[in-house]
């Protein structure tokens, strides 16, 4: 066996550097490059394997939470086919990257974490930076990763790196089991030499397979469709993943049955195709909550039904409803006690095709979803009209920016009040135009996450939109991408505080009590005095981006001709009324005190137990 000699650190790049993915006959490298920041712990092996091989690219990000960020949107960008590896130092450069960590494990999507760790001989211990611990000597603060990590090693030996690089590769690559994937160096291993085998580094291509149905689960859940009078598909981020949207609209298109979709299924379908009810939940449209809520089978594909697509279990009341889950992955394809067909939504969905030929829901019904269709459309077009007043209202600002942009164009968002307005009145033309990461609602994804998505997609135009308290928690990768010369739009809007969990506050009863942005009442010591003197378009000017102020929705229109014509990041400031929104659809279920002297608080508990009454368990 032919060996070379490489420290840990340079054997590492050298393996990342030579892995590819092959799907439906097309192959592509895995990893675009390496994002993070040189600490102690890690500059010394990984970063001077990295420094050795410039073919590999390294991006410096300015947060380490904001390089996890940036993996992931490459990521879902492209449909989990590609990713970054991501370093950090030992100690709050590793913690820094656990939320990131535990976004894109919710998320399903794949990224690398390589955080240094302390010393495996431990002889210097405790290091600057160690966790100590009285219990145990083997332990780090990179052990926070384990929950929030599918899979998670630690390489106290070189030669440990043979059997676990190929296992990263597995789980990073597994369409049922990608997630993050942490990979702990201690900071003297990865600095160490061994006699490597060739062949660890050859180049590698992992097949993304397309796993069928079992037939006979395959025919029960035709027979089932056959037999309902009102089915609904519930659409989820696995039919974009899978890139199966062209089949997925020739079944619907053959059936009729209608279609709602989830934040990360939204663009499943066109917003204007017939069968397209909209955003489903309690972000919902009125169409989609009443198709769900009657809805005798509920065919789920490639979602996970998280409470915001099930309305807290409140969405589906037919007493007779049952279930279909088309999911890669077996964990949620039982969910609901649902028939499942564990397989690629792609194939499985060709499958289906073929064996409901003839098939077609009753004429009625598919007419309403037809009107249900246009009737929404024209509520969007009225919450897209300008009302004239100052603050311009946030649902003004979706539609000047949807009106805007081009058919392949991106809108990116993540947490606060946009991505529900985002949701319901969108109107997406493209698979990959609408990216919202809902499923951790990650304050502080944005700026970093518009980076991420234009490096996936440089053809396409990139609108970040971002509220103020999004924008606070992390505008640094703006930095970045002045450094790398990369170009997206931020829409910034300034509403003065969380307008999001201000609203929730209010629905609860508890008054938006410490959710805006103000100066402490002396008197009361409340934070209701005058608005906080925060200049965000001389923050964002201060951090290398051209910055454009607007102040109506007419100079907002006037700003996005100018953004798009400029060549490098540009953020566009507008103010935003905070309370003025878009009503939601659905319940959400938050719990409310049981006990409390305040009125509000008692009148929201009583309606909360009335809506309790709704839920139910799918058996």
């Amino acid at each position: 066996m032919k060996t070379i000699r490489l420290t840990v650190g340079q054997a590492v790049i050298r393996f990342l550097k030579n892995q590819y993915v092959g799907r439906d006959g097309v192959e592509s490298p895995f990893f675009a490059g390496c994002l993070g920041i040189f600490g102690h712990g890690i500059v010394a092996g990984v970063g001077e394997g990295l420094m050795e091989d410039t073919n590999f690219r390294y991006i410096l990000t300015k947060n380490e939470q904001a390089s996890v960020h940036i993996a992931i949107a490459y990521a879902k960008m492209k449909n989990r086919m590609g990713t970054f590896a991501c370093i950090s130092s030992i100690g709050p450069g590793a913690t820094n990257m656990v939320t990131g960590a535990a976004c894109a494990t919710i998320n399903r999507l794949p990224v690398l974490l390589i955080p240094g760790d302390i010393f495996a001989r431990r002889n210097v211990a405790p290091v600057l930076q160690q966790l100590e611990s009285a219990s145990s000597q083997d332990i780090s603060v990179n052990d926070c990763f384990k929950p929030v990590s599918r899979y998670w090693d630690r390489i106290n030996r070189a030669e440990q790196l043979i059997t676990s690089l190929p296992e990263v590769m597995r789980v990073l690559t597994s369409p049922s089991e990608t997630g993050a994937v942490t990979l702990a160096l201690p900071q003297d291993v990865q600095a160490e030499a061994y006699d490597f085998p060739e062949d660890l580094f050859r180049k590698r291509v992992w097949k993304i397979q397309r796993p069928r149905p079992d037939s006979d689960v395959l025919k029960q859940a035709v027979q089932w469709i056959k037999a309902s009078k009102k089915p609904v598909i519930v659409a989820g981020g696995g039919v974009i993943y899978s890139e199966a949207t062209e089949i997925f609209a020739k079944l619907v298109e053959q059936t009729r049955i209608p279609v709602a979709e989830t934040f990360a299924g939204k663009g499943s379908l066109p917003y204007n195709h017939p069968s397209n009810l909209g955003a489903v939940g309690a972000t919902g449209t009125p169409g989609a909550n009443e198709y769900t809520e009657q809805a005798d089978l509920v065919i789920g594909i490639g979602t996970r039904y998280s409470d915001f697509t099930t309305a807290s279990k409140t969405a589906f009341q037919n007493p007779d409803v049952k279930f279909i889950n088309i999911n890669i992955a077996e964990f949620d394809s039982h969910k609901h006690s649902a028939l499942p067909l564990i397989a690629d939504a792609k194939v499985c969905l060709e499958e289906l095709a073929d064996l409901l030929t003839g098939y077609k829901v009753n004429e009625e019904y598919a007419a309403r979803v037809i009107a249900l269709n246009q009737e929404w459309d024209t509520k969007v077009t009225e919450f897209y009209t300008v009302s004239g007043e100052i603050p311009v209202h946030q649902r003004e600002v979706v539609g000047a920016v949807n009106d805007f942009s081009g058919p392949r164009d991106v809108v990116l968002c993540a947490a606060g009040s946009l991505p529900g307005d985002l949701h319901k009145l969108w109107r997406t033309r493209d698979t990959k135009g609408f990216h919202l990461e809902y499923g951790y609602s990650t304050m502080g994804y944005e700026c970093a996450a518009g980076l991420g998505a234009k490096l996936a997609c440089p053809d396409r135009e990139i609108y970040v939109m971002v509220g103020d308290g999004n924008y606070l928690m992390m505008n640094s990768e703006i930095v970045t991408a002045i450094q790398e010369g990369i170009k997206f739009i931020i829409i910034l809007l300034n509403n003065n505080g969380f307008a999001s969990i201000g609203g929730l506050s209010q629905s609860i009863g508890s008054q938006r009590f410490g959710t805006k942005y103000r100066y402490r009442d002396e008197e009361t010591g409340l934070l209701t005095g005058d608005v906080l003197p925060v200049d965000y378009a001389q923050n964002a000017k201060s951090l290398g981006a051209y910055v454009i102020e607007a102040n109506s929705i007419d100079s907002l229109k006037s700003a996005l001709i100018e953004a798009k014509n400029q060549k490098k990041t540009t953020v566009i400031t507008i103010e935003t009324s905070l309370t003025k929104g878009v009503p939601g659809y659905a319940w959400w279920e938050v719990a409310i005190s049981e006990v409390s002297e305040v009125d509000t608080v008692k009148d929201a508990y009583s309606d909360y137990v009335e809506k309790k009454k709704k839920q139910r368990y799918y058996l």
